[in-house]
């Protein structure tokens, strides 16, 4: 963090753009080496941080991703004694009791525990239909682990309460315990369990709903949408989606029992076409899963990394272009609920970025509570009607070709604008940006031209035609807004003639303000500068008479000198960035 800070927007503030850029790649390349040690050495939630880091390859960069990749699915094991140990603690059985064979080398050793495979005995197996099996262990000692870990997060959100900057946007302790919450939940594998079959169940209920859906999306999407669109619409009206069952007699709070449905890893390209499955299809569908996890059920996977994700072939063939196939989620330990009224802001807000109306998206903003009171907004939608009608429907391939220079200024001015903004992010949105930011990752290496918006805007259209109920719907909400708004008219211009005769009314002008800035900035660089003079000039007076005196005013010109230069330094920065504007 303080490397990022100091390389990334320290020097280039102060004109050493070109400096901090050198030896970029190298650096990028050390630091997530040294945290990919550091994680594996501390165990525990350092290693959920680097899963998720090494999910954003849409906004990282590929050496960071790269070199944190391993840390999705291996860590070192424990002892298989130690797993034995606890699992029969549990069970209250030796393992050869409870399973016709238990493998002692693990699957695949993860964060919390590990996984094991298993063949369960032949009358549990005819009863349920499938005998083998995943048990997934907790690693022992765990808890306390997590227990230490999140202490340490308590006293870092303390701190970083006490800065202005971070206490007006995000209530960090509220969040730190969010997270310690899901964190606590996510070792206690009877809740991951009763997880498992609550996501089973709504994937069934969403696919035997999503015929119509699909029929809406095909209709009201572009052409350029509506390949990806209606390959995403069409594959959910199939089951394809799907979860483990669970042996609920071989669970308990430390061991979870599920049937084993190891399949393709959902990033691995070469072995999807190998399958005859086309990645682009599978980034399609994963997209619109999540979209109707998040926006329809308010129950989602908020851990939805690769490691936790595969493709199950329904007629493996190497043939077939268009191979059946599904998507089956595994490790529910972390799941997030969307309340009932975060979700209407959260569908208000992907109609509103699907339509590019800036004044419908603050209005989203502010109804999910990201906004708080008293915010002055019409900026915020200059900026956004800006940002839509230059980079609106683009991908992350396409940002990529935009000019750089182009792309840092608008950044910057749009930094500006939200950086002024009395803003706070709830709490129960940490997860569902966590789980949006993997998708984007997980598709963006499926499909490295992959353009979010071929998903938004046909499901976007899909929501309004719910929200709205159709034409006479849309016709009857615009008549109830005109009215609401021609009766509250008359209030509005009475206040606002009272306002002008008490002189409080005021005008914004935020590009004379940022010019007025600047000059203030360039006064402040002027006085430092007649100062760093007079010293100099007293000093070289005084020098030859009172040697202590002059060599003082020496002295006390250098932070004159220093100032002077920082802050022509930044105004010059000001005024190359007004004349772009």
């Amino acid at each position: 963090m303080v490397m990022a800070w100091w390389f990334e927007l320290t020097l280039p503030r102060i004109g050493l753009g070109r400096f901090a850029a050198r030896g970029r790649i190298d650096r990028w390349r050390s630091t997530a080496k040294r945290f990919r040690t550091l994680a594996v050495e501390l165990g525990g939630l350092m290693i959920k941080v680097g899963q998720f880091l090494s999910s954003r390859m849409d906004v990282l960069p590929p050496e960071i991703t790269k070199e944190l990749e391993g840390l999705q699915d291996e860590v070192a094991p424990v002892p298989f004694e130690q797993i034995r140990t606890l699992a029969e603690a549990q069970l209250g059985m030796e393992l050869r009791n409870a399973f016709v064979s238990f493998e002692p080398r693990p699957l695949a050793a993860a964060s919390l525990g590990q996984a094991h495979a298993a063949t369960l005995n032949p009358e549990v197996a005819a009863e349920l239909g499938f005998a083998e099996v995943v048990v997934k262990v907790q690693r022992p000692g765990i808890a306390d682990v997590v227990g230490v870990d999140l202490r340490a997060l308590r006293r870092i959100a303390g701190w970083l309460s006490r800065v202005r900057f971070v206490s007006l946007r995000v209530d960090m302790p509220a969040l730190v315990e969010e997270f310690a919450h899901v964190s606590l939940e996510e070792i206690d594998y009877l809740h991951e369990a009763a997880n498992a079959e609550t996501f089973a169940m709504d994937a069934a209920a969403s696919s035997a709903s999503s015929g119509s859906a699909s029929a809406a999306s095909s209709a009201a999407a572009s052409k350029a949408a509506s390949a990806s669109a209606d390959t995403a619409s069409s594959a959910s009206s199939s089951t394809r989606v799907q979860a483990p069952r669970i042996v609920w007699e071989q669970t308990t709070p430390q061991v979870l029992t599920m049937e084993d449905v190891t399949a393709i890893k959902a990033n691995d390209v070469t072995a999807l076409h190998r399958a005859g499955i086309d990645p682009h299809e599978v980034a399609a569908v994963f997209a619109h899963t999540m979209f109707d996890q998040l926006f329809r059920n308010g129950f989602f996977h908020a851990d939805p990394h690769p490691g936790n994700l595969f493709v199950t072939p329904t007629h493996p063939t190497t043939t077939s272009a268009s191979a059946s196939w599904h998507l089956t989620f595994v490790d529910f330990g972390m799941m997030g609920h969307v309340p009932e009224n975060l979700r209407a802001g959260m569908r208000e807000l992907i109609i509103a970025v699907a339509l590019r109306d800036s004044r419908r998206l603050v209005a989203s903003v502010e109804l999910i509570g990201v906004l708080l009171d008293g915010a002055d907004t019409e900026e915020l939608e200059r900026a956004l009607t800006g940002l839509f009608a230059r980079f609106g429907g683009m991908g992350f391939a396409q940002l990529r070709d935009v000019d750089e220079k182009e792309l840092r200024a608008f950044s910057t001015d749009f930094e500006t604008v939200v950086r002024d903004l009395p803003v706070q992010l709830p709490e129960n949105l940490f997860l569902i940006i966590r789980s949006l930011s993997m998708v984007s990752g997980l598709c963006s290496s499926l499909n490295p031209s992959f353009n979010i918006w071929e998903v938004v805007e046909p499901y976007a259209s899909e929501l309004i035609e719910e929200e709205k109920g159709g034409a006479a719907g849309t016709v009857a909400k615009e008549a109830i807004n005109f009215v609401r708004l021609t009766l509250g008219l008359p209030g509005r211009l009475d206040s606002l003639v009272q306002r002008l005769e008490d002189g409080e009314l005021s005008v914004a002008t935020p590009k004379l303000d940022r010019r007025v800035a600047g000059l203030e900035l360039l006064a402040r660089g002027v006085i430092s500068a007649v100062l760093f003079t007079g010293f100099v000039i007293g000093g070289a007076v005084l020098l030859p008479t009172t040697r202590l005196g002059g060599v003082a005013l020496l002295i006390a010109s250098a932070p004159a000198l220093i100032y002077s230069l920082a802050t022509l330094v930044r105004h010059r920065t000001l005024s190359r960035r007004h004349r772009r504007q």
